[in-house]
């Protein structure tokens, strides 16, 4: 397996509220800003924000949004 395989999934922003899905090398979350929340990158919203809540990453997993990734630039 390619080394950066390994970092795609589901990573969440606590401060935006925000989750992104990571399925390609283009932009990778940074630590501790990003939060890595499940390897499963066709996770649906409801399990990512079940996964979430677990995690007691939030206090209002409802209030979790799919966000996007910075386009190369911004």
């Amino acid at each position: 397996m390619l080394p950066h395989v390994s970092k795609f999934g589901i990573y969440f922003n606590s401060a935006e509220g925000k989750v992104v899905r990571i399925t390609s090398p283009y932009w990778f979350p940074e630590e501790p800003e990003w939060v890595h929340v499940t390897d499963e990158v066709n996770a649906t919203l409801l399990l990512i924000r079940d996964l979430i809540k677990h995690r007691r990453l939030v206090d209002d997993d409802k209030s979790i949004t799919w966000g996007r990734i910075p386009i190369k630039g911004e």
